[in-house]
């Protein structure tokens, strides 16, 4: 009784310690002309992998570009919509990735990145021994995967929903515009039409000149 409630211990302290493990996660705004920067410290031989998705904004597009502590660029792509990048580190220093919008004259983004440092410590302190794991550190293990899995859906489904709602609201605005357009056009039409049928059927008042001798 007692291990198998050291064994579930152990499983909600890897569950905190996770989120605080692995790297940065976040969603921010950047306004247009603008670019922001962002910094982490890295160990050599270090395996990280970088995802980002713009959410809302524009044409859902991007700049990115990634430096090792020498500023020698390992990605860079331009007006990008989403990308995933992994490399391994090859120095030890501060590594720095900057999001810009900079080619944009008037649309601010909202984008969503997720940057993993190394990978994820063992759950059990003696889980790479040679012996096999008990059932019950295996059951375990499987679900620690198994919520890495929903978070990660999560994550996924909330950024489409989050981008389908931003649509969805871009369309309700233009189809508001396009119909008072459309009401003012029919209005002068109207008006138009009304004026000149009146032209049409007014008394023409005649002036008659008499000439003597």
């Amino acid at each position: 009784m007692y291990g198998s409630f050291r064994v579930l211990l152990q499983v909600l302290w890897a569950q905190l310690l996770c989120g605080w493990v692995l790297g940065s996660e976040l969603t921010f705004e950047l306004p247009d002309n603008a670019k922001q920067c962002f910094y982490e410290d890295i160990i050599i031989g270090t395996k990280c992998t970088l995802e980002f998705q713009v959410v809302t904004g524009g044409h859902y597009d991007v700049d990115c570009r990634l430096e090792d502590p020498e500023a020698t660029t390992l990605y860079k792509e331009m007006k990008k919509q989403y990308d995933s990048f992994t490399f391994t580190a090859a120095k030890n220093g501060t590594y720095k990735f900057c999001f810009s919008n900079e080619f944009s004259t008037f649309t601010h983004k909202t984008v969503y990145f997720d940057f993993q440092v190394g990978d994820d410590p063992p759950l059990f302190p003696n889980e790479n021994r040679v012996t096999a794991l008990t059932q019950m550190e295996s059951a375990c293990v499987s679900i620690h995967e198994a919520l890495k899995s929903v978070i990660d859906y999560q994550t996924h489904f909330r950024l489409r929903e989050a981008q389908g709602r931003s649509r969805a609201e871009d369309l309700n605005t233009r189809v508001a515009f396009w119909s008072i357009g459309e009401a003012i056009i029919l209005l002068v039409v109207s008006i138009s039409q009304v004026v000149l049928l009146r032209s049409f059927f007014s008394d023409r008042k005649t002036t008659t000149t008499r000439v003597g001798s």
